[in-house]
């Protein structure tokens, strides 16, 4: 299944999120994106829409931030860019985050598809042009 958005500007991503999150009931999304494409634009937008009231930021050098919701629902963001290895995401509890029913949201996914099963969610942003492009695949 590929479903195509055109991203315009935020007003539009945030809408594409909601949409998202109201028709599929993944709570494990996988991005996939070039460098600064906008995946943690993305994420925000996500979080933003699941009410967390936390500042959401890029985990490139933590690697893996923690979010709160309105109800105390935690939110995990993952960016594994910085790892080489399979074996260093297992060291830092990937799988174990992963096996929790909060959502988790994966900007890099490629290192730990062995991970994910079929009901991960798998999310594609480009640009095209000069809007981006979120594709379901």
């Amino acid at each position: 299944m590929n479903k195509q958005f055109n991203i315009k500007n935020l007003n539009d991503l945030e809408k594409i999120t909601n949409n998202i999150l109201s028709n599929f009931s993944s709570r494990k999304i996988a991005i996939d994106g070039t460098l600064g494409v906008g995946k943690t634009t993305l994420v925000k937008s996500f979080c933003k829409n699941l009410g967390v009231t936390d500042h959401v930021s890029s985990p490139t050098f933590p690697i893996i931030n923690e979010y709160s919701t309105k109800s105390k629902e935690k939110i995990y963001h993952f960016d594994l860019y910085r790892l080489n290895s399979f074996q260093e995401a297992i060291e830092i509890g990937t799988d174990l985050y992963l096996d929790t029913d909060f959502y988790c949201f994966i900007e890099w996914p490629e290192l730990i598809l062995p991970l994910l099963n079929k009901d991960v969610l798998f999310l594609s942003l480009k640009i095209e042009k000069q809007n981006r492009v979120l594709t379901i695949i």
